[in-house]
């Protein structure tokens, strides 16, 4: 089985792939965004764009989690935001079409909610909190620009199914997550000051700088 946990640039999406990885033993998770990155760094700075536009991205990525989900046993994760149809079908449906059992879900939250995210994810926490109402960092100026393209085209159907997250924290929402894909996790007997420090350290080994 493959999840793939959808949803707008700071929606919570990595945090939760690795939520549902920590308690789902045998899982794994394969991130396209390194392969996307990988990809820009091969272009001179001035032909960089968005790598889901390359088609060796997207035929990239569906050759590598097929081979990951034919090679092991264990469920794939994939956190990856996709908004475009045609993107979504030559990913998420062509995985599908090789008989690979894709579960696909998109977390949404309010506007604001994502925004106060964003500007406390990666080293943000350490940002004083009065400032926080409005500094975003550079390095997510792009994510900023596309939250309400984002916000507007995951709530379509196509996007389904929509898991409402701004009331949620990220161990309740690989459960509900866990509870649709008809998964089992191990039980969340992590106390809030680790499960911060460890969401902290999943933020942190996150940075994009490119």
């Amino acid at each position: 089985m493959l999840l793939w946990i959808n949803g707008p640039f700071g929606g919570g999406k990595t945090q939760t792939a690795y939520e549902l990885r920590r308690r789902l033993p045998g899982s794994v998770v394969c991130d396209p965004e390194h392969a996307g990155f990988g990809l820009r760094r091969m272009l001179p700075p001035e032909l960089r764009g968005d790598f889901q536009d390359l088609a060796s991205w997207r035929q990239g990525v569906v050759e590598v989690l097929d081979l990951a989900l034919t090679g092991q046993d264990g469920v794939v994760i994939v956190p990856m935001t996709v908004t475009d149809p045609d993107c979504f079908a030559q990913t998420v449906g062509r995985l599908r079409e090789l008989g690979h059992d894709v579960r696909h879900f998109t977390l949404l939250a309010q506007r604001e909610t994502v925004l106060r995210r964003l500007r406390e994810r990666g080293l943000g926490f350490l940002v004083p909190r009065p400032l926080r109402r409005t500094s975003v960092p550079r390095r997510d100026s792009w994510a900023v620009e596309r939250l309400d393209h984002c916000l507007e085209r995951l709530r379509e159907p196509e996007f389904a199914e929509h898991l409402w997250t701004d009331g949620s924290t990220v161990p309740k929402t690989a459960d509900r997550i866990a509870v649709l894909a008809g998964l089992t996790l191990r039980p969340n007997r992590e106390g809030a000051p680790r499960t911060r420090l460890r969401q902290i350290r999943v933020a942190l080994r996150h940075i994009r700088f490119d």
